[in-house]
Order: structure tokens, then C-alpha cells, then sequence
């Protein structure tokens, strides 16, 4: 357990510390944009390049892993999602927001720092492949439901070319497809590339753990939702079972893949809800509510995922 607590500790250090120097500087959320871009720009899209270039092609298509980890995902989406709009008579708008809320996890900027510390490079490439996949469904989701809802007046055509261009041109989409693309061409970058490489994905974990801390501080919890405790259970402790269960079900993967997945699916709300919560104008003060608490549960809950997997009480596959 002592070196569970030494790897979390750490990690969710970094995210209280970017909490506390934004609660004691008081700067404004803007001035976080720069670090934004460059988390999301530059430093996660060197990381991803890196790991996935370096990796063999055959483990590049697993698409038996990258299909039950999404549908996991989706499956918790659905789980809220539905008695939500039966519930609310029909409120398809705010129903999508709660069900990215219980299944949108924060994989982008905790999941490769964290899964890298617990599981070592192997796990590198796991956590690539759900994070692009993942992030291509979500991209898609909101738009096509919003659309459905009657809350988005543009054309099909003109949505769907939208929803193409954020996935196609989205920086991890295009740094995992290079990676991708090296890897398959045995190709190795020059001596400078690599370690101009190497210097921006080493601040990608920091840099991103840090932002997210500032986020949290200057989003202040302003109302509890009454769903806040079905989101909770959903998203910390329903979504990493499911993972488990199905991925152990439809596949033999290596205990560092299933480990890997299902630590990315025990993760907080992802700070990405709140910003489609306000794109839309729906549900917008309780999203940010939602990746507050959700943050703070997950330093326990996170924890004891890791020590159940680290300690062998949850086997790597559950159907050997």
C-alpha cells in the first residue's frame, strides 16, 4: 500500500498544488491559455508521438481492446443518459451533459502521466489508443444529440463536416497518426528532433496536471446536484468495473492493457464536459460541480483501484 500512496501522492499533489497557488494568486482563468495550448498543442501530442512511434505496428491495432474499452465508456453513458430523459420528460440537452459527466473521463491530461507512473512505458501505448478513440466518439456525441434535441441549427452536412474536422484535426488525433506512421516505416528522427521531442513530453504530465489544479480553483463549487452521487458512483466506481468485466470477457489482453484501461475508466469527469456544457448553455454550473467533486473522490477511489490491481486482489483477467 506504501507504494501506492507514493505514487498518488505525487500526482494528485501536482493538481492540489496548481489548486492552491491559483486560490492564494487569484490571476484569471484566462490567463491559463497559454498553458492550456501548450499542454494540448504541443506537450501531450510529443508524448503520444513518442510512445506510439516507438511501438511495434502489430500492437497499433487492437481493435478488439479499442472497441470493448469505448463501448464500456458508452455503456455508463447510456446508464445515465436514459432514466435522465425519462425522467426530465424528454430533456435530451441537459440528459447528454449528465451522461458525460458519469462517463467522460479526464484520460487526456490524467490518464497518460498517471498510467506511466503505475504501469512503466507498456502502458503507453493502451493509454494512446483509448484516448484518441475515446476522444473521436466524444467529439461526435454531443454535436449529433444537441442536433437531435433541436439545439443546433446547423445543416447535417455542415454537422457532420464539423464533427470531421474537430476529429481529423484534433492534435492527438494527428500526433498518434504520425506515430502511427513511424512506427510502420521504421522510421527514427533525427538526434535533435527526438530530444526536442523528449523535452516536451517530459512537461506534459506536470504542465497538465497543474492547469487542471488552476481550473478546479476558479470554477468554485457553487451547487451540489442531486445527481451528483449517481455521476459519482457511475463515473469513479460502475465505469472501471464494467471495463474490467468486459474487457476480461471478449479479449486475452496483458495484465499492463487491462490495468491500463481500467485505470483510465476510474478517472474524474474530464474538464471537457464543462466546456461542451457551455457551449450549449445547458446544465453548466452543475458539469463544473460534477469535475470538482468527482476530482476530490477520485483521490480515494483512484487509489484503491491501484492497490487492488498493484496487490493482485483483482486479478488481470477475470475469465482465464
Amino acid at each position: 500500500m506504501s507504494d501506492v500512496i507514493g505514487l498518488v501522492i505525487p500526482f494528485f499533489g501536482l493538481i492540489f498544488v496548481g489548486y492552491l497557488v491559483a486560490r492564494i494568486t487569484r490571476q484569471p482563468l484566462e490567463a491559463l491559455g497559454w498553458m492550456h495550448t501548450f499542454v494540448v498543442y504541443l506537450a501531450l501530442p510529443a508524448l503520444f508521438f513518442q510512445l506510439v512511434a516507438k511501438t511495434p505496428v502489430e500492437q497499433l491495432t487492437e481493435w478488439t481492446f479499442i472497441l470493448g474499452s469505448v463501448f464500456s465508456t458508452y455503456i455508463v453513458f447510456a446508464l445515465m443518459f436514459v432514466p435522465s430523459v425519462l425522467i426530465s420528460g424528454g430533456n435530451i440537452p441537459e440528459s447528454t451533459i449528465k451522461g458525460l459527466a458519469s462517463a467522460y473521463g479526464n484520460i487526456g491530461y490524467m490518464g497518460p502521466g498517471l498510467a506511466l507512473l503505475a504501469f512503466g512505458e507498456a502502458a503507453a501505448v493502451p493509454a494512446a489508443l483509448i484516448i484518441c478513440f475515446e476522444n473521436m466518439m466524444h467529439f461526435a456525441v454531443a454535436p449529433m444529440m444537441m442536433a437531435v434535441a433541436g439545439g443546433d441549427k446547423d445543416s447535417p452536412g455542415k454537422l457532420a463536416l464539423n464533427v470531421v474536422r474537430r476529429i481529423v484535426l484534433h492534435p492527438f488525433i494527428l500526433a498518434t497518426t504520425a506515430g502511427v506512421l513511424v512506427a510502420t516505416l521504421h522510421y527514427a528522427p533525427p538526434v535533435p528532433v527526438d530530444r526536442f521531442l523528449e523535452y516536451l513530453s517530459r512537461a506534459a504530465a506536470p504542465c497538465a496536471l497543474f492547469a487542471m489544479g488552476v481550473t478546479l480553483a476558479l470554477r468554485p463549487l457553487k451547487r451540489v446536484p442531486v445527481e451528483l452521487g449517481p455521476i459519482a458512483l457511475l463515473k469513479l466506481v460502475v465505469h472501471p468495473l464494467i471495463c474490467y468485466v468486459l474487457l476480461s470477457w471478449i479479449g486475452n489482453f496483458s495484465e499492463t492493457w487491462m490495468f491500463t484501461a481500467v485505470l483510465l475508466a476510474a478517472l474524474p469527469t474530464a474538464t471537457n464536459v464543462f466546456v461542451i456544457a457551455q457551449q450549449y448553455g445547458f446544465w453548466v454550473q452543475r458539469a463544473s460541480a460534477s469535475i470538482l467533486v468527482t476530482t476530490l473522490l477520485s483521490v480515494g477511489t483512484v487509489t484503491t483501484f491501484l492497490y487492488l490491481m498493484k496487490s493482485g486482489a483483482l486479478p488481470p483477467d477475470l475469465f482465464p
